[in-house]
């Protein structure tokens, strides 16, 4: 009943050896792009207005927004003061450290998964001896700071394109949300599941922490289905809970979804439970659920490598010029 697998007796291979899928020539230029989705426009507009007025603006994300390269429009975005936190799933952080370590990632699922060689690369793994160190050193460390301190400060080849590390050194939040067992760094034999999950855990606080300056903000998500809106709504949860002890409210803020799905009907309104679209989470949680007292939603559907860059050429437009009446929100 106690049997673990022994991972000692793993065979952990050099990262070198890894045929990657991606490399550097996958990062965008920082380029404007054509305007065209009036959702997007909104949401830019609303970006704009929430730096003005001090309010967070989140963007969550998976870890193929940074696959599709838009790297330099988020560090663009937290230069100017436009993300007030960003929050990846733990893959996320795999993607970006090794992009700054070697310059390219992903590997073929299909194709190291029959030779049991998958994730199992011993350059990622050394992430796991980071989040050790971190966890020994500081107890209320978070897993972004952490790894985006090392890429900083570390030789790492290609740190300019690292959003952790721009994140430690502009001292904006990019915090971690794993799920144990869920990434390639838990198979390794130096993975600690107690330190990993005390940083991850901070990273979560602090995102919390932000969600608390969301009224008259931004909350956003490309590409999460998961770990985006079961966070979002927890952190909310506690944020509300603690406002309205103070009698204050986290009503009025707009929420944006980005993925590919191609929603049926009225986005504003919730699903019924034998739609399959139901158990979508963005949907339910950050369009309807979350927004239902005085907030607004909106839905794109498109890539990633698309969306960003429209939506920071969308906050440029309205950087420079006088901000409109908004209109209604959930649109398409």
């Amino acid at each position: 009943m106690n049997k673990m697998i022994d991972r000692k007796k793993l065979l952990v291979k050099d990262l070198g050896k890894r045929v990657n899928d991606l490399n550097v020539g996958a990062i965008m230029g920082l380029n404007p792009v054509p305007c065209g989705n009036n959702s997007l426009a909104e949401v830019g507009k609303r970006i704009v207005r929430a730096r003005r007025n001090g309010r967070s603006v989140i963007l969550m994300a998976g870890g193929h927004v940074l696959r599709d390269g838009v790297q330099r429009y988020l560090i663009d975005l937290m230069e100017r003061g436009y993300v007030s936190c960003l929050a990846f799933n733990g893959s996320g952080m795999i993607h970006d450290y090794e992009f700054a370590l070697i310059g390219a990632t992903t590997e073929s699922v299909s194709k190291y998964i029959r030779r049991g060689e998958f994730g199992l690369w011993k350059e990622t793994g050394f992430l796991n001896d980071h989040i050790n160190k971190a966890h020994k050193k500081d107890k209320k460390v978070g897993m972004g700071e952490a790894i985006g301190g090392v890429i900083e400060n570390g030789n790492f080849p290609h740190k300019e394109i690292s959003v952790l590390a721009a994140g430690y050194r502009l001292g904006i939040p990019v915090t971690i949300h794993v799920g144990i067992g869920y990434d390639i760094l838990h198979e390794h034999p130096n993975c600690d599941g107690a330190a990993t999950g005390a940083l991850s855990y901070n990273d979560f606080l602090r995102y919390a922490s932000v969600v608390q300056n969301l009224e008259g903000g931004v909350a956003m998500n490309f590409g999460s289905s998961v770990m985006a809106p079961e966070i979002y709504l927890k952190a909310l949860s506690m944020a509300r809970n603690i406002a309205r002890q103070k009698r204050g409210r986290i009503a009025k803020f707009s929420t944006l979804v980005c993925d590919l799905h191609q929603l049926s009907g009225d986005v504003g309104k919730e699903p019924k439970k034998s739609d399959a679209q139901y158990y979508f989470r963005p949907w339910k949680t950050m369009l309807v659920r979350t927004v239902q007292d005085g907030g607004e939603s909106f839905y794109v559907k498109g890539r990633h490598g698309d969306t960003i860059p429209e939506l920071w050429s969308q906050i440029n437009r309205f950087e420079r010029g006088p901000l409109a009446t908004t209109a209604k929100g959930r649109r398409r």
